[in-house]
């Protein structure tokens, strides 16, 4: 089954490519009331140039995004337990074809490991990944790094609270199993949505088949799981027909299962060893462009958290937080091992190369300086708001709710734990005037007593 359609996508594109200003004022409009748009209406956003629409679009984004989440933003930082693959993407580092990659597959103790690194950035979640390769590391040993990851807690006694995950698609049966397992949103990127596209940059492996990949989401929300994510690597074809597709996919998934994406990712392609499309992008994403299709996802899906990856670099990445992204990655590394063992050679190793190699303190600390709120928080998926349920909260714009007063308590355990004065100080003048914010008078009360309680050693309490 294939719910993207090509034709209607490019008809669109071309019926909008010279959108009237009244037009684009109207699709603003419709934004700001939180209810999303449709193919058209997102095609005439794309379709924008001139400096006054675009900085409306982009202050409209922004708007969104703070009405929805206010100015939290979450952190997370990505563990990759192997990196053998049987597929031969022309983008990735890890294909099969890269005789030069030092594959690696991660003992349950040296993930252990990996996660305790994690823990003493102060990072409170993470997102696993792995090649897709059934012999040298499966779906069943994944599990059981799922589990020994939580199983690890650092110097100050604190442990992971939330896993998402990042691997290949799974059958039922798969999808079943992991049901049962404590992850938070299961992800997985088409790549690109365009057919003609995908087949050449898959030429072999389980991923080329283009269906199998696309249906993933349908058959996980059939077989138990809640959360999902979806993505595309922006690049490898026409930006704006793979964000049409993405809102199709978007569109699709909360028609049938009620319950839209829980995160968007947005990688633009970057320079992977001997990976040739990774050197020369077919279909290179300029910063105005990759700027202006983060504020139309925004406007577009409302609710959905928009990932921003260490990909970007600190620049980019710093201008972006003001368009509409809600989730970063801090501190990163995309190799087997790249925490506790960074070295030179890691090329050897990666997925991709990095272009924003902050530590998270610095990466936390430009957050605050900037005004966001640097959260930790998992609050939802522990509180059991998942699936329909968060959808309810969030496209109305009731999560921030939630959301404000957890990104405080979570944001005081990490300067009481992680922080170097001048981020503490900082980060406290952050929380005294936020906390003013809340506007329920017993939120407020609880938050303040939490606040107090965790400076006297008092950890994870959340709403």
């Amino acid at each position: 089954m294939s719910f993207i359609n090509e034709n209607q996508i490019n008809q669109i594109l071309k019926k909008t490519s010279q959108p009237q200003k009244q037009r684009v004022e109207e699709v603003l409009n419709k934004a700001l009331t939180l209810k999303g748009l449709e193919l058209e209406e997102v095609s005439v956003l794309l379709n924008i140039y001139d400096n006054a629409s675009l900085n409306r679009l982009f202050n409209t984004a922004l708007k969104i995004k703070e009405e929805i989440y206010g100015k939290r933003l979450v952190l997370f930082a990505p563990v990759y337990v192997s990196n053998y693959c049987s597929n031969n993407c022309l983008y990735c580092g890890f294909r099969k074809d890269n005789k030069e990659m030092k594959r690696r597959c991660l003992t349950l103790e040296e993930l252990k490991e990996e996660t305790k690194f994690i823990l003493e950035q102060g990072h409170k979640r993470i997102l696993m990944l792995m090649g897709e390769h059934t012999q040298k590391c499966g779906f069943e040993y994944f599990l059981k790094g799922l589990r020994a990851a939580y199983s690890v807690s650092d110097s100050k006694e604190n442990t992971i609270r939330r896993i998402n995950i990042e691997i290949q698609p799974l059958t039922e049966e798969q999808f079943q199993k992991l049901s049962k397992e404590k992850i938070g949103t299961y992800t997985v990127f088409q790549e690109t949505y365009h057919k003609a596209t995908y087949k050449k940059m898959h030429p072999i492996g389980k991923k080329a088949d283009y269906e199998w990949r696309l249906n993933t989401m349908d058959r996980a929300l059939n077989n138990g799981l809640h959360d999902i994510g979806i993505g595309a690597l922006f690049g490898l074809y026409n930006y704006k027909f793979e964000v049409m597709a993405l809102i199709q996919h978007a569109q699709h998934l909360d028609k049938t299962f009620n319950i839209g994406p829980h995160t968007i990712s947005i990688p633009r392609l970057e320079h992977a060893q001997n990976a040739p499309v990774a050197i020369t992008p077919p279909c290179k994403v300029s910063d105005n462009d990759f700027k202006k299709l983060v504020a139309v996802l925004r406007c577009a899906v409302p609710y959905t958290g928009i990932i921003l990856s260490t990909r970007e670099s600190a620049q980019i990445r710093k201008e972006v937080l003001n368009l509409g992204v809600s989730q970063i990655s801090a501190g990163s590394k995309t190799n087997p091992g790249g925490y506790k063992e960074a070295s030179a050679n890691s090329e050897n190793e990666e997925q991709f190369s990095l272009s924003d190699t902050r530590s998270s303190g610095e990466v936390i600390k430009s957050v605050l300086k900037q005004g966001f709120i640097p959260s930790f928080c998992t609050g939802c998926y522990r509180r059991g708001r998942v699936g329909r349920d968060f959808m309810d909260l969030a496209k109305p714009g009731l999560i921030k709710q939630h959301c404000l007063p957890n990104a405080l308590t979570t944001l005081k355990e990490y300067l009481e734990d992680y922080a170097d004065e001048e981020t503490k100080k900082i980060g406290t003048e952050l929380i005294k005037r936020k906390l003013n914010e809340i506007s329920d008078k017993d939120v407020k009360q609880k938050t303040t007593m939490y606040l107090n309680q965790i400076e006297k050693g008092e950890r994870d309490l959340y709403f």
